[in-house]
Formats: C-alpha cells, structure tokens, sequence
C-alpha cells in the first residue's frame, strides 16, 4: 500500500475531474438516444436533478478524501512514535539507513573468503542494526514490503520521531539534575534550571561533575587548572560512584554514578521513580508497583513509562551510553545540542561508553561487565533475579536438598525392612 504524499490530492482531483465527466456524458446520452430513437418515450433529465448528482457524488469523493487523509495520519504518527525510541536504546548519531546499510552489506558478502574483516565501526553498526531489529519487531517485513518512496518517507518520520524524543529528554533532564545538583551539592548560588550559561566549569556544582576522572578538582596544582583541555578520552567524574574515581583502578565504580542513574530512571521509568535509588533493589518490579501506587491514589489510568512502551525489561549498554551523552551536555554550559563541545567530542564519548560493554578485552572483562548490567537491573527495575538461577542451583537450595533427603531415608528404610 502506498502513502506517498501528493499522489492522494492527484489521485482525489482526478477522481471528481472523472466523475463529473461521466455524469455529464451520461446526462448528453439520454437526451441524444431520445432524440434518435422516436420509439422511446424517456423522460427529460431535469437539470436540477443533474447537479444533485454530481453534488452527491462530489460528497462521496470527500469523504473518500477524508478516510484517506486520516489513513495517511495514522500511519505518520506510528512511525513518529515508533521512532523514539532508536537514539534511546539504538544508535545516538547514526542513522537508520546506516544500519540497514551495513546489515545490506554484510549480507552481500555472505560466504565470500575474499571479503574484508568488518572493522570496529561497522560491528558498532550491526549490532545496532539488530537492537533496531528487535526494538522495532515489524520493521524488517514491513521493509521488504515497501517501494522506495514509502520507505523513504518511513525513515524520514522514524528519524523525526528519534530526534524529537531525544530533544524532550534533554529538557527533562535540564530541569531535573538541577534540581538534583542544588540538592545534595548544594551550590551558592544554586544552578538556575533555566539558564544553562551559568553552568559548566565555571560552577562550584557542575565543574566537580565535569572534571576528568583523572584529575583532582580541588587541587588545582595537582589536577584540573583554568584552561585545561578536556577531551572525550577523559571519563568525567559524575560517572563514578561517590563521584570519585580511584586511579589505580579506574574501572572501580565506573557508570555507578548516582546522578547518572537517577537521569536513566527519569527517562526510562519516570522522574519520580528516580527519587529513589539506594539500595540494589529489594526483587520487587519497582515500575509496576510505582504505576499501581499512582493509580490508586489517583484513581485514574496511569500512562506507561517509556521502559513499558518499548517493552524494555533490562538496562543496554547503549541506554546507558545515553544518559551519560544526556548528563555531560545538560552539565555543561552549551546551549544547544551539538555533536562537538570545544574539544569534547560526544560521538566518540557514546562509542567509548558502548564498546565498554558490548567489546570486554576477555572472558574476566566480560564477567565484571555482567555483574555491572546486573547491579543496573536492580537498581532501575528491582526484579527478581530468581529466572536467573541454574538447574544446579536450585536443586541445591535448602526445600529442594531436604525433599530429597527425606526421600533417601524413606528408601533406606525400605530397604532395610
């Protein structure tokens, strides 16, 4: 089916060009073969009668319009909301013809012992192209399906849909981590939610926030000084627990930071789950029982979260990458979103948080990458990790050793008699 703009409104206009033809010719017919044919008596066509016609037929034609227009409304909002959720969890400065780019091209050279080893880029790609993939279960059919101008016209609104959400939860976040900032850094003057010239290093707050993990903010003459260069191969420090970054282990802590989490539940499960984050979760689903808690006190629907609408039951290392890309620009004193602050290159900032987690250097990497998602699961959505026991292990907890102790005991005693 095809919602390519511009051929309705054709296809409409020649529609009642045609219909009103037809009408009109048909009117000549009957007034001719009477004419013609003496033996017929058929009554004259009252002009009056005529234009009813044509007036009827124009109605049917509008409200053909209209059930049209509304189709191709629907559709755009689909792909609007549909779409918000790519920069969030899929790719935040790619695109998703770049994805599909690469899925195309690998399966071109699918078997070929002469093609090139896929470099770092491209498996950032690929594994985008299937969050994509999964995120968006209809896309890949719907694909296959389509002419070149819907699909065109389909990427064009996911990508709107993708950079508009991206947008709202920078204006969340601008409000919130202000508001996080002034209350446990407590600044004086306090950070203006509103006014982002007022950030940056030049704020007591977010300077500290900001700094490069490596450096001491509080020394100058040992770390951070006026007119330091910083760069995106620098972690800043809000990414560290207690903001504090031990360098003799610089992973020790890393993207554990607790205005980073608190930005993650704020755009993932709501800004009021994001009150609270102490602990690591108590194995309850803390987004239903928020929405539920809301409700009953409210006594009405409840929206869902974006981790619901998106049916996102764990934190990715892309979301995660996100939120900090999100937290370092609303820190910061840029007024607008841009893909380089200064020397500070975002894009390369998200590929060095995501190959973090999804290119681990070997198996024990892997491992402390693992328990990191784990501590993220529990501190976002507080579930029950008992899905995540083995056969072995159950079978060596306590109710399931005793059952069959006794049974053993029953036997021997069997036995014995």
């Amino acid at each position: 089916m095809s919602y390519c703009e511009g051929s309705t409104a054709h296809g409409a206009e020649g529609s009642t060009a045609h219909s009103e033809g037809s009408l009109t010719r048909h009117s000549t017919s009957i007034v001719e073969n009477r004419r013609n044919n003496h033996d017929l008596q058929l009554p004259e066509l009252d002009p009056s009668q005529a234009t009813f016609v044509q007036a009827r037929q124009r109605r049917k034609i509008a409200k053909l319009e209209g059930m049209i227009e509304n189709l191709e409304s629907g559709q755009t909002n689909y792909y609007l909301a549909q779409g918000r959720a790519f920069r969030r969890v899929g790719a935040l400065f790619d695109g998703i013809e770049d994805l599909v780019s690469e899925n195309d091209r690998r399966y071109d050279i699918d078997g070929d012992e002469d093609g090139e080893a896929a470099t770092v880029d491209q498996d950032r790609l690929h594994v985008g192209y299937h969050v994509l993939a999964m995120t968006l279960p209809w896309f890949v059919k719907e694909v296959s399906n389509m002419e070149s101008d819907d699909y065109v016209r389909m990427l064009k609104l996911l990508m709107q849909g993708a950079d508009g959400a991206r947008g709202d939860d920078t204006s969340k976040l601008k409000t919130l981590i202000s508001d996080w900032v002034n209350r446990e850094l407590k600044p004086d003057p306090a950070v203006d939610p509103d006014d982002k010239n007022c950030r940056g290093f030049v704020n007591d707050a977010c300077g500290p926030l900001l700094c490069p993990a490596e450096l001491d903010w509080k020394n100058p003459a040992q770390g951070f000084a006026e007119g330091h260069v910083v760069t995106e191969l620098s972690f800043p420090t809000f990414l560290y627990e207690k903001y504090s970054a031990n360098s003799d282990d610089l992973e020790d802590g890393l993207f554990k930071g607790k205005i980073l989490v608190q930005g993650y539940k704020a755009v993932f499960t709501s800004p009021s789950s994001a009150k609270v984050i102490e602990g690591d979760g108590d194995g309850a689903d803390v987004i239903e029982n928020d929405r539920r808690a809301k409700k009953a006190l409210s006594g009405i629907k409840v929206k869902k979260h974006v981790a619901q609408i998106i049916k996102m039951n764990e934190v990715t290392p892309r979301s995660i990458a996100y939120i900090a890309c999100q937290v370092r620009f609303v820190l910061s004193s840029v007024t607008s979103w841009r893909s380089v602050d200064g020397d500070f290159d975002y894009i390369q900032f998200w590929q060095t948080i995501v190959d973090f987690f999804e290119r681990p250097p070997g198996r024990e990497a892997r491992r402390r990458v693992n328990r990191l998602l784990e501590w993220w699961n529990r501190k976002v959505f507080g579930r029950s990790c008992r899905e995540d026991l083995t056969s072995a292990a159950k079978a060596n907890v306590s109710v399931n050793a005793l059952a069959r102790q006794r049974a053993h005991r029953d036997d021997t005693a069997l036995d014995s008699n």
